[in-house]
């Protein structure tokens, strides 16, 4: 059922079914995680469930599932973590662990989704997300929703073998709004 739709996909919450399919594999993937934190330990259906359960009861992240509306097929997640109601601001993060559904804008539209949820639902009145200084797309991507880049954190991420910079970005509720063209004055 969704929780928020957009128009190509949806986001629901995630069930513990979702780890009977394809979910916990993408985590497995060399090639899906090249620039982030997972694929350090195999991540197991057993795993996938406990995380699943565990969102439940905590109020800190909003994890949803990014469903293909044409196939109604589970293909990544969208995340808000980190939530602080003191703050009032989280961390953005994201997923498409379906390879084909890479450069389609899937990421752009959930990605929009969760932060308009964030700030006019959560109240949050700052996002930040930060990546790789080699992923390209990810750096594309976050421009694209008009995260402004707010720093760098020097050889932060071990990853293949080395350590790379992070650059950080991040959105204020304003900055949303403005380019949302909405007045919520």
């Amino acid at each position: 059922m969704p929780f928020l739709e957009g128009k190509l996909i949806f986001l629901r919450g995630l069930c513990s079914e979702d780890a009977n399919d394809r979910y916990p594999q993408w985590f497995n993937s060399d090639d899906i995680n090249k620039y982030n934190s997972h694929h350090r330990h195999p991540y197991s259906r057993t795993e996938a469930i406990s995380y699943i359960e565990a969102l439940l009861d905590d109020r800190t992240k909003l994890v949803l599932a990014i469903v293909d509306k044409e196939t109604n097929r589970h293909i990544g997640n969208v995340a808000l973590q980190d939530i602080s109601n003191i703050n009032r601001s989280a961390n953005l993060a994201i997923i498409i662990g379906e390879k084909e559904f890479w450069g389609k804008g899937i990421a752009v539209e959930a990605s929009c989704l969760i932060i308009s949820h964030g700030f006019f639902e959560l109240n949050l009145h700052r996002i930040d997300a930060g990546t790789s200084a080699e992923n390209a797309s990810a750096i594309a991507w976050l421009e694209k929703l008009g995260f402004v880049r707010e720093g760098r954190k020097r050889r932060a991420l071990y990853k293949n073998g080395r350590y790379h910079d992070v650059v950080e970005y991040g959105v204020l509720r304003e900055e949303w709004e403005e380019l949302m063209g909405l007045n919520m004055e």
